[in-house]
């Protein structure tokens, strides 16, 4: 795992930038805490994947793009939901199946869609979205505009035929895309040796003709930073960059996962969570004097309130209709 750099003098000319990361930072985190409660109570069915320690790589780098670009998740995507912006209510009645989510409770948590703000999935396959992000970038380069297709994806997906063939498309074809892989160390089944080997595929997956970049992802300005080089790029001469973030999950893979014990020791846990990209900015905010700890601890009762307030709206809201089963089908 990649040590954390010395940390640059924060801008004070920016300070309402770093607030509004540090509180979506701290909203995903609440969210997902709070998910993860529910899902033990019963009341979110299916699967959940939380997102507790990446944090800084959805924030940061949503954060550097226009509200037109694309998005594409894998499953594990509240938080970039969050952090494009669609209401904690819709996404949390999302993951409780009911019609007032963001995909009227159809999709779940592994498929939140949020198509007003081109939020598009949520996509369960590994690796299946990364050349429908690549489709998307091909519309944008037809329709001559300077939007971006961007999309995420967990380490254990370069190992899929489609990631390769799909850069390499990219590449060829100068399209305006940017991958995203979020490599939190242990992909879905893996050991630490082979995820370490899964490091260097991503790493050196560019042999292809394209901008690579492997930043800390635990450092949300890092991973801004590298966002928006990458996404001048695109708009300024249509070509793709891909972007390795190294990043650290606390939890399992999914709630079904133990947090440790499988595949990892507590005392490794304890031991990146020394990195907690929300805890970093906190600091840095504190040392900078842009922030009191009253500020902060402010913050965090709003967004504990914003998130209790969408368990209430879920809990509340109304299951969908039988007949809206039909409602997407095709019929002669």
């Amino acid at each position: 795992m990649t040590q954390a750099k010395a940390d640059t003098a924060l801008d004070a000319g920016r300070a309402e930038f770093y607030h509004d990361l540090y509180r979506k930072m701290l909203l995903v985190r609440r969210f997902e805490e709070k998910a993860g409660e529910a899902y033990a109570q019963g009341k979110i069915g299916g699967f959940c994947h939380l997102y507790i320690g990446q944090e800084a790589v959805a924030v940061g780098a949503i954060a550097a793009l226009r509200d037109d670009d694309y998005l594409f998740t894998s499953y594990r995507e509240h938080a970039h939901a969050l952090a494009r912006g669609s209401p904690a209510r819709e996404v949390m009645a999302e993951l409780f199946g009911k019609v007032t989510g963001s995909s009227k409770g159809r999709g779940g948590s592994m498929h939140i869609f949020d198509a007003g703000r081109n939020f598009l999935g949520g996509h369960a396959i590994v690796g299946s979205h990364i050349p429908i992000a690549a489709g998307a970038g091909f519309a944008i380069k037809s329709r001559h505009t300077t939007q971006v297709a961007v999309c995420f994806f967990g380490e254990a997906a370069v190992n899929i035929g489609a990631f390769h063939e799909t850069l390499n498309m990219a590449a060829l074809w100068k399209l305006p895309t940017i991958f995203i892989c979020e490599n939190n160390r242990y992909g879905m089944g893996t050991a630490l040796d082979r995820a370490a080997a899964v490091y260097d595929v991503a790493h050196h997956a560019c042999s292809y003709d394209m901008a690579s970049e492997t930043v800390d992802g635990m450092d949300v300005l890092a991973i801004h930073e590298a966002t928006k080089r990458a996404a001048h790029l695109a708009r300024a001469e249509q070509l793709p960059t891909l972007i390795e973030a190294r990043t650290y999950r606390y939890m399992g893979h999914s709630m079904a996962d133990p947090i440790h014990g499988h595949y990892r020791t507590k005392e490794e846990l304890e031991e990146q969570k020394k990195l907690d990209p929300i805890d970093r900015l906190e600091r840095r905010l504190l040392d900078a004097g842009l922030a009191t700890e009253g500020d902060l601890a402010t913050v965090d009762s709003d967004v504990m309130a914003e998130v209790e307030e969408a368990l209430e709206f879920a809990e509340q809201s109304p299951d969908p209709a039988p007949e809206d089963l039909y409602l997407n089908v095709c019929r002669d």
